[in-house]
């Protein structure tokens, strides 16, 4: 059971992963898919993003002093700071600040929100267990992997707010769009979500007889049941909005619902992994 500084570390992770990638998404779906009326919703997340990475930043002082009297600490926050973790920080304060500063900006600012979007995405990158392998590759591979992640977490809200709001030609639209991107980066989420969990595993027993292989498993089960419940939708729901059937709007907006819990669920489960477990040695 992890101590009151673990348990702390894990939470601000889940807000700082909820933060990063529905804010991001967001505003990778607005540049792609023309939406509108989102901007205020982007901008909470990143304020979200943004004050969980801080409180990451200071509890990692309090992890350094095992009290709470390391998060006002300069010298341990210093020392934290000179290490990959307060380069981290940089790039998420700057990235988060940059896209909460463009979103009102128009278009030019929504491209200046779409660039803090990717430095933010790119910091984790920067810490975590993949940077211990010290390969570039793997890197620009998790940054797709997160990129794909956040332009599903970011479609989730738009689409489910014009099927709550009764606009069926416009919500059939934009699910049929998203479901033909969808069918490009589903693969590549499958695809690169398997590399790096053999890189990071490395055998079936670490995999089955390991605590964080054991949560890495979960992982894997509910981005299986976030795929189902998209796959739903665009062989069911979205043809049926097409063709006028009532209820599907409903139906569709219950189902996105669905989609939320389950992206909770893995981004929980991403927090324990990279915040309470260890990698298998």
């Amino acid at each position: 059971m992890p101590d009151i500084w673990g348990l702390a570390a894990m939470a601000t992770k889940f807000l700082l992963y909820l933060g990063v990638l529905t804010s991001a998404g967001t505003v990778f779906a607005v540049i792609m898919f023309k939406i509108s009326g989102v901007r205020a919703f982007a901008s909470i997340f990143a304020a979200v993003g943004l004050v969980a990475a801080v409180l990451g930043f200071l509890l990692g002082g309090a992890a350094l002093t095992g009290d709470a009297s390391g998060m006002t600490d300069p010298e341990m926050l210093g020392l934290l700071w000179a290490t990959p973790v307060g380069t981290a920080l940089a790039y998420r304060f700057v990235g988060l600040a940059l896209l909460i500063v463009g979103l009102p900006l128009g278009h030019p600012g929504l491209w200046a929100s779409a660039l803090g979007g990717l430095l933010a995405l790119w910091s984790f990158a920067i810490v975590g267990h993949i940077p211990d392998r010290e390969l570039l590759w793997l890197d620009a591979l998790l940054l797709i992997h997160l990129i794909a992640m956040a332009m599903w977490v970011g479609i989730l809200t738009p689409l489910r707010r014009l099927a709550n709001v009764g606009a069926t030609s416009e919500t059939a639209d934009l699910g049929q769009r998203f479901g033909r991107l969808a069918m490009l980066f589903v693969p590549l989420l499958i695809l690169m979500g398997l590399v790096m969990s053999y890189i990071l595993v490395g055998s079936i027993n670490a995999l089955l007889g390991t605590g964080y292989g054991q949560a890495l498993i979960v992982k894997v089960l509910l981005v299986g049941v976030l795929l189902s419940l998209a796959a739903l939708n665009k062989v069911r729901f979205v043809p049926k909005l097409m063709a006028g059937e009532a209820q599907a709007s409903e139906h569709l907006s219950r189902s996105i619902s669905f989609e939320w819990i389950a992206v909770v669920a893995i981004l929980l489960t991403t927090a324990i992994l990279t915040s309470v477990l260890t990698l298998p040695s």
